[in-house]
């Protein structure tokens, strides 16, 4: 099992593919999601030719795909697949770790999460604080989101942050034990990542973008309306901003994504890093030599 790469992704997945006769599985949140193709840098047809790719047009932009859906299908790839390699490439951390940890997926209700949404943040702290008084370990309380989601999972199940947190696999997830035995090689991004960002959105805008966001927006839901470079298209779109500004506001989002990123992956201790190379040829000989 060969892991993510931090940078330059698609390419070194598609060429290390090739190399190994493998198969590749995306960890990408949105190239989930058909028809979102230019904003999401989704390998073209031609790119894909001649090398299984999975996790790739699996939902509609209107389906609210989540990571237990995503872990689902991507354990279904690899206790079915019959190559000799899988190379699991992509930016998404949790995408990953669901993929190769034992992470585990609380159900969720959305009749319910409406209903909490419509609450005040500090009386849900309050409540889930009473039925759990160390959520605070485990939980980030001054984030309504991840209260919101606490308190929905105690309600539908019954266990506080604590109480999970207690668990074998939890603590495997804590130390970084693997369900799923891989190797992991990161590609550090360099110094140039924010240059190379500017010039992807541009190449991203002419290639068609602005057309992409608008012909799917009607059929959008709010994961996929969230993505970043979609998003800021549809505030232009929208007449919110103009299109000059939406690119300039997907640039930082992307930039900001790009470093969260990093930091998730770097605090995974089984990933092993290597410089930024840009020949894509040395970069590939300095990889295959890490693994030797």
């Amino acid at each position: 099992m060969l892991g993510p790469t931090a940078s330059g992704k698609t390419e070194m997945a598609i060429k290390l593919a090739g190399h190994l006769g493998a198969e590749i599985i995306s960890v990408d949140s949105m190239q989930v999601y058909r028809g979102m193709d230019i904003g999401t840098a989704k390998p073209t047809v031609l790119e894909r030719a001649g090398i299984v790719h999975h996790l790739i047009d699996v939902a509609d932009p209107s389906e609210e795909f989540s990571v237990a859906a995503f872990r689902r299908l991507g354990r279904r790839v690899l206790s079915e697949t019959e190559a000799p390699a899988i190379v699991i490439s992509g930016g998404s951390g949790l995408h990953f770790r669901a993929l190769v940890d034992p992470l585990s997926f609380a159900p969720t209700d959305p009749d319910l999460r409406g209903e909490l949404e419509s609450r005040q943040t500090e009386q849900l702290v309050t409540d889930l604080l009473e039925a759990d008084p160390g959520a605070a370990a485990f939980v980030d309380v001054a984030n309504s989101r991840r209260v919101i989601r606490a308190v929905e999972i105690y309600q539908l199940t019954g266990e506080t942050p604590s109480t999970r947190a207690a668990t074998a696999a939890a603590e495997d997830v804590r130390r970084y034990v693997p369900e799923v035995a891989f190797e992991a090689i990161g590609l550090d991004p360099g110094a140039g990542l924010e240059d190379r960002i500017d010039v992807r959105l541009r190449q991203m805008r002419e290639a068609g973008l602005v057309d992409e966001v608008r012909s799917i927006a009607p059929r959008m839901g709010r994961t996929a309306r969230n993505a970043v470079g979609y998003r800021e298209v549809l505030a232009a779109l929208n007449g919110e901003v103009s299109m000059d500004q939406a690119l300039e506001l997907a640039s930082v989002s992307t930039k900001k994504l790009a470093r969260k990123q990093r930091t998730w992956f770097q605090r995974d201790p089984r990933i092993r890093w290597i410089p930024w190379i840009d020949d894509p040829d040395q970069r590939l000989r300095r990889i295959l030599e890490t693994f030797d």
